[in-house]
């Protein structure tokens, strides 16, 4: 066990005062053998696991604030995403950098990306780690490009003021358009090449404020307010209903790709549902810390057969800590039902 401290007041002297301030930890990446950690003030360090030492800081200049971390595995490098006192930190900049040119503590030796892109709020930018490709939005134009993870070219661009939201899921990309009265147009893409695979307008309750629509390969998922969730297979409009007294809007969704579950979060508890709108479990013993149910304070594995998250020393885990305990919940073929594929 070793620990590592981002704050040190020689080497950040330089920084803008509200830089260099101690703050807490927000983000920490793993990549090889370099650790990575972000404060909530912007500094962003590189450690290593060899030495134990602090590498490098990956601000490039004295009001760089960094506010996202990426670790890019197509080519080993890591992405940051930052925001500078001389733009009034309103444009979002990212940057890659090798990791071996980090690890030989030269970070300046990365490059800009999507220097073309106003990136400016409410624009975004969305790294997708399982189609490897990364989204952008310009709300200066209203468009949206897909960019390819592993060279970073354009791949295509949709421009249209209607799409209020993308959601992305393996193989396809969700466009929720502005609604209407009684419904949402939504279209259905193939990520790789911007194809349009289906365009329908899903009927809604009037006067109702949609909670979520989110998609997860050809199922659909569709939920009003005080209304029942909505399972809609989007191949033969099969539509799947789950009683709103069963199924409250979550705060938080994990989608379980390899099982074919959703994991659900809501005031500290954790819950699995199958796409058939059935409970698979809900994990009564299993009480979140946090009460926003953030998850990037959870863990699953690739294989998605365990889950570690920090949870209140009351509930019955193993690993206990001063202020929670860390939680493991296995998610093994016996403890689900079987699962068709």
């Amino acid at each position: 066990m070793e620990e590592f401290d981002t704050h040190d007041p020689k080497e950040n002297n330089a920084l803008l005062p509200y830089i260099r301030k101690r703050s807490k930890i927000i983000e920490i990446v793993a990549a090889r053998d370099i650790v990575f950690a972000l404060s909530q003030s912007g500094v962003c360090a590189a450690f290593s696991r060899v030495t134990n030492k602090r590498i490098c800081f990956l601000n490039g200049s004295p009001d760089e604030v960094v506010r996202s971390l990426f670790y890019n595995k197509n080519n080993d490098s890591l992405i940051t995403v930052s925001v500078y006192g001389s733009e009034n930190f309103s444009a979002l900049r990212c940057k890659t950098t090798r990791i071996e040119y980090i690890r030989r503590g030269t970070p300046d030796a990365g490059f800009p990306l999507f220097e073309t892109e106003s990136l400016k709020w409410p624009g975004f930018v969305e790294f997708d780690d399982v189609n490897g490709k990364v989204l952008t939005y310009s709300a200066q134009d209203s468009t949206y490009k897909v960019f390819d993870l592993k060279n970073y070219t354009l791949l295509y661009s949709i421009s249209d003021k209607n799409v209020q939201e993308i959601k992305i899921s393996p193989g396809i990309m969700l466009l929720i358009y502005t609604r209407t009265s009684s419904s949402i147009p939504l279209k259905i893409l193939n990520i790789e090449d911007g194809t349009v695979l289906k365009f329908f307008n899903h009927l809604l309750h009037r006067n109702k404020k949609v909670d979520f629509i989110e998609q997860f390969n050809e199922k659909l998922l569709v939920k009003q307010d005080g209304e029942n969730l909505q399972i809609l297979d989007v191949r033969n409009f099969q539509l799947t209903e789950v009683s709103s007294t069963e199924f409250m809007t979550p705060s938080a969704f994990i989608f379980l790709y390899e099982l074919q579950l959703f994991l659900t979060f809501r005031n500290r508890s954790v819950a699995v549902w199958n796409f058939r709108g059935e409970l698979v479990t809900s994990f009564e013993d299993h009480l979140l810390w946090h009460p926003d149910c953030n998850t990037n304070n959870i863990y699953i594995t690739s294989d998605q057969d365990l889950i570690i998250s920090y949870c209140k020393a009351d509930s019955t885990d193993s690993f206990s800590e001063e202020n929670g305990t860390l939680g493991q919940l296995g998610l093994h073929s016996d403890f689900f039902p079987p699962v068709s594929r």
